[in-house]
């Protein structure tokens, strides 16, 4: 790959040959893969990226970890809609908002580029299984990505997954390990049996080639803005991978010049379930917390890549914004309600953060924000119908009807 240097220690800044199957260091940090921006730029610009027909992640083949000559692969992932919501600023009370629906990836959530990141290297691998853990759309996007490219896959996830993405693993023809216990415990044994079995490990806390594929969401963030940059970037955080991807995307923009500065990033995490956060509002190391929260997707208590996650907050002078379930869940609605986006809880919980931190007057009005939607809300239905109550149910006549609008207090025009 003439575009990439090396995978680089985010710990210890040891450098390993960026082979297909690169892991972590030795020290057991985090590898980063550091790019040759010199000659990136002497093949990507502007014009030329403008002028491209494929809408998909693949377009920025330039600054992505894959060989010239592999194929993007076979389900469409990224490009997806980025929606100026003036309805939703005025309410919030914000000059400009944007919601970039990552949930219309072709497995609904943005784990869809991480995935076929992981696809595409296990196939210059020449690997044929491939696996993970995952609290659930990590899991269903790898299925769905590998199914599609004809490799067999080994998927490990708590019980506690929602039944609509065991659905699509089950759907996959993925072989479905669930595991009565934490998302912990899940990593480990995923580990083990990876370790044991020699599969190609799509794990993002161990391969580093993933958060290059969840950066594509900024690298699209910024063409569709015309590389006007936006003050803040809001997104969930669960076990730091997304966070981390979408900073190295905005610090790759910068470093080939399509922009001439940096947001802030929003770290949102729930309440129940916030160590990195925790870790950077107390200025201590992080320490594992309890799973406690709905917003399945990002309930990590053991975040595996917290040093590159810290790292894209601190480096942003980025805010932290803890969440409750019930800010969470009314977020749910009001994303529903005024622009016509459903997103599964966690995926929403980046917009619940924005909304807390313009009602404290921390984001002021005149700041501009977008917020990522990671996730699709038929991801979880069960916490959605929670949220948002359950429909009028009545016999099929009109006099029914008048007597169910009057006791809710429903006044039709």
């Amino acid at each position: 790959m003439k575009n990439v240097k090396y995978g680089k220690c985010t710990r210890c800044g040891k450098t390993y040959e960026a082979v297909p199957d690169l892991t972590v260091c030795e020290c057991g940090g985090i590898l980063d893969i550091e790019y040759d921006y010199g000659y990136i730029k002497t093949r990507l610009t502007k014009e030329a990226l403008a002028g491209r027909g494929e809408r998909s992640m693949w377009r920025y083949k330039e600054l992505l970890p894959v060989e010239e000559s592999t194929a993007p692969t076979p389900l469409r992932v990224g490009w997806s809609p980025l929606y100026e919501e003036s309805r939703l600023a005025e309410q919030l009370g914000l000059k400009r908002l944007w919601v970039k629906d990552d949930g219309q990836n072709p497995t609904a959530s943005l784990k869809d580029r991480a995935s076929a990141m992981a696809v595409a290297k296990a196939l210059e691998a020449g690997a044929d299984v491939i696996a993970c853990s995952s609290t659930g759309n990590a899991a269903s996007s790898l299925a769905g990505n590998a199914a599609a490219a004809g490799l067999k896959t080994y998927i490990f996830v708590p019980s506690r997954a929602p039944k609509g993405k065991v659905a699509q693993l089950m759907t996959f023809g993925a072989t479905v390990v669930s595991v009565q216990g934490s998302y912990e415990e899940t990593f480990e044994l995923s580990k083990a049996a990876i370790e044991k079995w020699g599969w190609y490990n799509r794990n993002a806390a161990i391969n580093p080639y993933l958060s290059e594929g969840k950066k594509t969401v900024a690298l699209e963030i910024m063409e569709q803005l015309d590389w006007q940059v936006p003050d803040y970037i809001a997104i969930s955080v669960g076990d730091g991978c997304t966070i981390a991807g979408l900073w190295k995307g905005l610090k790759d923009l910068h470093a080939i010049g399509f922009i001439d500065r940096l947001p802030r990033l929003i770290s949102a995490q729930a309440e129940g379930c916030c160590p990195l956060n925790r870790a950077i509002e107390t200025g201590e190391p992080w320490r594992p917390m309890e799973e406690n929260t709905l917003a399945d997707s990002i309930a990590v208590g053991v975040p595996r890549n917290a040093d590159k996650a810290l790292n894209a907050i601190r480096e942003s002078n980025g805010l932290t914004v803890n969440v409750s379930d019930a800010e969470i869940m009314a977020a749910q609605k009001l994303l529903g309600r005024t622009c016509g986006v459903f997103g599964e809880p966690a995926g929403v919980t980046g917009t619940a953060g924005v909304k807390k931190l313009c009602e404290a007057g921390v984001i002021g009005r005149n700041d501009t924000v977008v917020s990522v939607v990671t996730g699709n809300g038929l991801k979880d239905v069960a916490n959605a119908i929670a949220a948002c109550g359950e429909p009028i149910t009545i016999p099929g006549d009109m006099e029914h009807l008048l007597s169910a609008f009057a006791e809710k207090g429903i006044a039709v025009d």
